[in-house]
């Protein structure tokens, strides 16, 4: 697909990795019709709407069928990092709600009119977390686990169609998304990471090649074949982040 011809609709617009995807498909000459829950301003235009909720997706679906959308970005999220005992389950379901829930919504709203397009796209970003289990990220690692699946699925479901599916799959990435306690454990583990026009400038690829998915950074990119190869064998190599995580011995920990 040209970018000068793509219609984006870009979830997620106003955050730290939508702001910079944003800037980098205008800058190739693509029309991007942002998504936020506050009101925006500038060249951009916006859609205002919560997609955790019902009423959201459908305002949001109506704006982009009017505007004509022929490219859905689904880069909106919530983070959540720490041991699964110390997280409640009222976050567990607003992320999933957030992270998963939405953009499946989203996607089944538009499916119609992408599928009426010349050619469309549907680009999910997940996260390497979703494809390798790190401790801390248990329920944020298994919302993207379920983008995963999703995608590749539908991917599959819709071959020969008009609409391509995608996945960019981001590692850790320097914006406000990661809290302090994100950040720390990220040094103390040696855990690498990219600025967010790295993140947008592989959108900007992957938009270009047409592949079906693109992992960022090394070693992720070797982890994630490896993990889904073998995965169990892999568990001990996450001692570092365990002591990271639990700096003194947790409740049920064997001698």
């Amino acid at each position: 697909m040209k970018l000068a011809e793509a219609r984006v609709l870009l979830t997620g617009a106003s955050g730290g990795i939508g702001t910079a995807m944003a800037e980098a498909l205008q800058h190739q000459g693509a029309h991007v019709l942002g998504v936020s829950r506050s009101g925006q301003t500038g060249s951009m235009a916006w859609a205002h709407a919560d997609l955790a909720h019902p009423d959201g997706v459908r305002s949001v679906a109506h704006a982009a069928q009017r505007w004509g959308a022929n490219v859905v970005v689904h880069a909106a999220g919530l983070p959540a990092f720490g041991p699964l005992v110390g997280t409640t389950p009222a976050l567990a379901a607003e992320l999933l709600q957030t992270n998963l829930w939405a953009p499946m919504a989203l996607t089944h709203a538009l499916l119609p009119h992408l599928l009426a397009q010349p050619q469309a796209r549907l680009v999910f970003v997940g996260s390497a977390l979703g494809r390798i289990g790190v401790p801390g990220y248990s329920v944020y690692g298994a919302s993207k686990a379920g983008l995963h699946s999703f995608a590749e699925a539908l991917r599959r479901e819709l071959l020969g169609t008009t609409t391509q599916v995608q996945m960019l799959a981001p590692r850790a990435t320097r914006t406000a998304f990661n809290g302090a306690a994100a950040q720390h454990f990220a040094t103390a583990t040696g855990s690498a990471s990219d600025s967010p026009e790295r993140v947008a400038q592989e959108l900007i690829a992957l938009l270009e090649s047409g592949a079906a998915e693109r992992f960022i950074g090394w070693p992720e990119k070797a982890l994630v074949r490896l993990n889904g190869a073998l995965g169990p064998w892999l568990d001990g190599g996450f001692s570092q982040h365990r002591k990271v995580l639990f700096p003194a011995p947790m409740k049920g920990t064997t001698p």
